[in-house]
């Protein structure tokens, strides 16, 4: 960010990109506990899978409408009701004694996972264009809070003897840091009237542009998604670790993912999203073949390897967004975003059938390294081939 920020914006990227650290760690509890509760109740690992996939569903499919809300009526109140009616579940699930209980209060428990949405939209105002890659990239960064969950998770259930406090611990971060978000924060000033809902999904009907980037996202982020709750079960599966030792494998899986987010931004902004992505869908595909084979060494080279390589293209996705949707940026956000979600619910429950089926992983990770070459198809035809067309008309619908 070369331009002087507006007073304040340093304030509000501080806090919105911390809440979204807080809600993605309560996002991720479930998941990094999975373990713990597959011992407790006995589950199997389609079992497994259901109840790691669940708080992922709400949190996917609820981004679009919190997108919308946080545009219509400002990213301080949505993100403050959000951070406090999402550790309500959180304290049920403490207080729970079945499966069942757990997977119907980690339903309501993944509303924290929208908040991405909404801290796109309250960031954003914030900054000018040509900040806002960098500022949004930092922002993303919350997704530290996933690492946070499954390393510290099972180390506290550890070392209390019990996971229940856990999550009460959690919820109490985050009932915190909800009133704090609301005390300090505030939304940046605006002079553009609110979209209505009409308006808001009329971009969604004419532009497959818009699905398009969707796609790309539910691979990347999904992918993101997808390995750092379901982590902590294939290790321990497949290798044998302790929940400790799962977690913090899985903390450095997400941790390496997050930091590489801005520097996919930042080599978009240098060579153009289509390009970064195109070696993104290239190492996704080799190293997802990679991760097929059950030994730790080649595991943990293609798992390290992706998670740069998704972390990148999380970042380059989102330089494409307000590239080629100047004006409908929150909208189109919460539709990528949502689908974005939606590819980390889907590849755990197929994972445990996979597993339950086979005895192993192997056709999972070929499926994924097809997706990212099918991704690469895409890639190619609309953005690299058709360039010098579509950057044009993005340029052109700037300057309008």
């Amino acid at each position: 960010m070369t331009k002087e920020l507006r007073p304040g914006a340093a304030r509000a990227l501080f806090l919105s990109t911390t809440a979204f650290a807080v809600s993605f760690a309560l996002w991720g509890l479930v998941a990094a506990l999975a373990p713990t509760f597959a011992q407790a109740y006995g589950l199997s690992a389609k079992s497994k899978s259901l109840m790691i996939a669940i708080p992922v569903l709400l949190g996917s499919v609820g981004r679009l409408p919190a997108g919308m809300l946080a545009d219509r009526f400002g990213g301080r109140k949505v993100f403050s009701v959000l951070l406090l009616v999402s550790a309500i579940p959180a304290i049920g699930i403490g207080l729970s004694n079945s499966y069942a209980q757990l997977l119907w209060l980690g339903v309501f428990m993944g509303i924290a996972g929208t908040s991405f949405a909404i801290g796109v939209s309250f960031t954003s105002r914030w900054f000018t264009k040509d900040q806002q890659g960098t500022a949004l990239g930092i922002f993303g960064m919350g997704n530290i809070g996933q690492s946070v969950a499954v390393f510290g998770a099972p180390v506290l259930a550890l070392w209390l003897s019990s996971w229940r406090p856990v999550f009460y611990i959690f919820a109490t971060i985050t009932l915190i840091w909800g009133i704090v978000f609301y005390l300090f924060a505030r939304d940046a000033v605006s002079t553009v009237k609110p979209k209505t809902l009409s308006e808001n999904l009329d971009v969604l009907r004419r532009s497959p542009l818009a699905w398009v980037l969707s796609l790309f996202y539910f691979i990347t982020f999904g992918g993101f998604v997808a390995f750092s709750i379901y982590l902590p079960t294939l290790l321990r599966d497949l290798f044998k670790l302790t929940p400790a030792d799962a977690g913090a494998r899985t903390a450095g899986f997400v941790l390496l993912a997050t930091l590489m987010r801005p520097v996919g931004g930042m080599l978009a902004d240098r060579w153009g999203g289509a390009n970064v992505l195109t070696g993104v869908f290239v190492a996704i595909a080799l190293l997802g073949a990679l991760m097929g084979c059950p030994f730790m060494p080649t595991f943990t080279v293609g798992a390290l390897g992706a998670a740069a390589a998704l972390g990148l293209g999380n970042g380059a996705v989102f330089k494409l967004v307000p590239e080629h949707f100047p004006k409908e940026t929150g909208t189109v956000t919460g539709l990528v975003g949502a689908f974005g979600g939606l590819g980390g619910f889907f590849p755990p429950l197929m994972l445990g059938v996979v597993r339950d089926a086979t005895g192993g992983y192997a056709i999972g990770f070929i499926l994924l390294a097809l997706s990212a070459i099918v991704c690469l198809a895409v890639n190619y035809f609309v953005f690299i081939r058709n360039s010098r067309t579509i950057l044009p008309a993005a340029t052109a619908q700037v300057s309008r």
